[in-house]
């Protein structure tokens, strides 16, 4: 029972959170435009706790639409080899800079903000998954490189932990060569 309100707790603070997170207020589409590499990922959903250890460094491309949607691929090369490839078309909401999607992958729905972007350098996103009834919150630090600054690992780090993720949930990637390309 003090297991199944702890996690009751936390899904209310996640979402008041997420209630809370708005994108940044002069978010421009175009300027997500390009390729970033996905060097930050924190979240406390279950199968990121198993699997933290073996993800590194991956790829993702970020095209806007002319709808003003925002077309995303990712990929990631595994230890064998293999190219890990997902795509995903996020819907733009009625305020610039949040989006929606539906994973062709897991199912789940996506409730994305850019909260914090500097085009040429990194962006922050906020994300609110959810799926029969149950929420998470995943945030992603993108960079045009895949080094970035401490100030901006660590602006990653303190979102992170005002979102509710434990400290042991927020991963820097270790860097990974790229997949080629398809």
């Amino acid at each position: 029972m003090t297991l199944l309100l702890t996690l009751l707790g936390a899904a209310l603070c996640s979402l008041t959170v997420s209630s809370e997170v708005q994108p940044q207020a002069d978010f421009d589409l175009q300027g997500m435009a390009g390729k970033w590499y996905l060097v930050g990922f924190a979240t406390n959903a279950e199968w990121f706790t198993r699997r933290k250890g073996s993800m590194k460094t991956g790829t993702a491309m970020f095209d806007p639409t002319a709808d003003g949607d925002l077309d995303m691929s990712y990929s990631s090369l595994s230890s064998d080899g293999s190219c890990w490839r997902m795509n995903n078309l996020a819907r733009k909401t009625e305020v610039p800079g949040k989006f929606t999607y539906i994973s062709q992958r897991w199912g789940n729905v996506n409730d994305m903000s850019v909260i914090e972007v500097k085009y040429d350098e990194y962006a922050l996103i906020y994300t609110v998954k959810t799926k029969a009834q149950e929420a998470s919150v995943v945030t992603k630090l993108y960079g045009r490189a895949e080094d970035l600054n401490a100030g901006v690992t660590e602006k990653f780090k303190q979102v992170s932990l005002e979102a509710g993720i434990l400290p042991e949930n927020i991963v820097m990637l270790p860097k990974n060569a790229e997949c080629p390309a398809a």
